[in-house]
């Protein structure tokens, strides 16, 4: 064999470094490196609880850190204006990432940036919990000073009083802190009587005449024994269900009145099984609930990450957990199933021939998205089905061991999925789950549509970015389809873990990375399609 044949630009092996500007990923093989905006947006809508098949979540902790306070150094402001965009829109499973790059930015940067992190404080930490955590992140980074107390106390002095009361009895304590600790802290003023008498209760537990109606309520439900005290507990002072005891959780009548009441699109959703095990769910209120959990106006008041909702499905569909089981209801699977797809908003079809290749390999199937309990495989499943059902002309594959089209001597397949718009969700995670893996080559959509004569205009890969297995790399592949068939192909690359590397060549503008579980990618994955930038 002449040594010298081995030598190429237009087809490298993926363990093999193409060009220059590319890394080492953690499986052996090369990727384009990711500029410190795109890991600041990845770690922003993934986090990094769970960790990756190749790093610890303490590993990549340490590495996606190192760039955001890097960020908040240098470019602070901007770095909040991420954090906020992507928290009051409800892109991110959780909120985490962006309460504590808020606290990164208002202990490292500069004068404007530290200011509008303090500000943005109301914008980003919503509730009791938000605020707790971001107290705990600030000390890993700064002292008490002026600043940070005076943005404390807005917190508690700027919203209607009632507000501040809801957050008091609802989050009473969380990560070592406490609404007494900071009001102590941060000594908020105020001349509003009925404001003065809450931060009196908070800080010494008297209740006094101009204490607000709902921690007067929470009082009385402390006291009470009885499910027709608690009743009209919750339907006088409008209690949630935090603010009861335990003994009254177990009462179906109670619930009863909590819905009659109210609950939050994020609590219905969470207490769906105790529900259906107290037999509360039946009749009317069966299908008022139903219709509740798929009002797309509620989802976006609540703003429910569709994670959240492919969470709850998963939990209320199993029929058991946490040492209870419940029948599931039909209408309820049905109203959660509708739910997900309805909690991206309105995407606007771009109208082109889309392949969908799913990476579902064994990196795919290992740690969590964002700490909930599914995997990056069965997430990337449910984030295909959205795309499925915007595009009408869509293909999906996964990259398999066996069973499907490869070349000559590979161990890595593509297999057309047993996908479809019109599955039901958990029926679409259901058909990646057990798919045999082997090695991903994430050039195989390329290759495979040039082989076999399949006309795509853009190519979406979800995966890890974790890949070693191919005779060429991914980009390299894409101009080749594209010299081959004289169509200006894309390619999207959904990152489905908050990692450093891309298979996407950033130099290239008819490739994108985006962050695989932002709520947004469905609609920017379409808008880069039809060619909107």
């Amino acid at each position: 064999m002449d040594p010298l044949t081995t030598v190429s630009t237009r087809a490298t092996p993926q363990w093999l470094r193409a060009e220059d500007r590319q890394i080492p990923n953690a499986a052996g093989g090369f990727g384009f490196a990711l500029g410190d905006d795109a890991r600041v947006l990845r770690f922003l809508t993934l986090g990094v609880d769970g960790g990756t098949y190749y790093a610890s979540d303490r590993e990549l902790t340490a590495q996606n850190a190192g760039v955001v306070l890097r960020t908040a150094q240098a470019r602070a402001s901007w770095l909040v204006e991420q954090a906020v965009a992507i928290s009051t829109a409800g892109r991110a499973p959780r909120q985490n990432p962006a309460v504590f790059a808020l606290a990164a930015a208002a202990a490292l940067g500069d004068e404007a940036g530290r200011r509008a992190a303090l500000d943005a404080l109301p914008a980003v930490c919503r509730t009791g919990t938000h605020l707790f955590l971001f107290a705990r992140y600030a000390e890993q980074f700064r002292g008490w000073g002026r600043g940070l107390r005076r943005a404390v106390a807005r917190w508690y002095t700027a919203p209607a009083v009632d507000d501040v009361a809801f957050q008091a009895v609802k989050y009473r304590q969380r990560e070592g802190w406490s609404h007494r600790d900071l009001l102590r802290l941060a000594h908020p003023a105020t001349t509003e009587p009925d404001r003065r008498a809450l931060f009196r209760w908070i800080v010494t537990g008297e209740v006094g005449d101009d204490a607000p109606e709902l921690v007067r309520g929470l009082v009385g439900a402390r006291a009470a024994t009885t499910p027709a005290e608690w009743i009209r507990l919750v339907i006088d002072h409008r209690l949630g269900w935090e603010m009861l005891p335990d003994a009254a959780l177990v009462e179906p009548d109670v619930w009863r009145a909590l819905l009659a009441v109210g609950l939050p699109p994020t609590a219905l959703m969470r207490q769906l099984p105790r529900l259906t095990r107290l037999g509360v769910l039946t009749g009317d209120r069966l299908r008022r609930v139903a219709a509740q959990l798929a009002d797309p106006e509620r989802l976006r008041r609540g703003r429910i990450h569709p994670i959240s909702v492919l969470v709850a499905l998963r939990t209320y569909a199993a029929g058991r957990g946490r040492g209870a089981s419940w029948t599931p209801k039909r209408e309820i699977v049905d109203a959660l199933d509708a739910a997900f797809s309805t909690a991206f908003g309105t995407i606007e079809p771009a109208g082109k021939r889309t392949l969908l290749a799913l990476d579902v390999s064994g990196s795919m199937n290992y740690g969590t998205v964002s700490g909930l309990p599914i995997s990056p495989r069965e997430a990337s499943a449910a984030l295909a089905l959205v795309t499925m059902a915007t595009e009408p002309d869509t293909t999906c594959v996964g990259f398999t061991s066996t069973g499907g089209w490869a070349t000559r001597g590979s161990f890595t397949a593509l297999t057309e999925l047993a996908i479809s718009p019109r599955q039901r969700l958990d029926d679409a995670v259901r058909a990646v789950r057990d798919l045999p893996w082997g090695g991903t080559d994430c050039s195989l959509p390329m290759r495979w549509a040039q082989e076999t004569g399949r006309e795509v205009d853009t190519f979406v890969v979800l995966t890890d970015n974790e890949t070693w297995a191919g005779p060429t790399h991914p980009h390299q592949a894409l101009r080749r389809y594209r010299e081959r068939t004289g169509i200006d192909a894309k390619l999207v690359v959904v990152g489905m873990t908050a990692n450093d590397v891309s298979i996407a060549d950033p130099s290239d503008p008819g490739m994108l990375d985006v962050a695989g579980f932002d709520a947004a990618a469905p609609g920017l994955v379409a808008a880069f399609s039809r060619g909107d930038f």
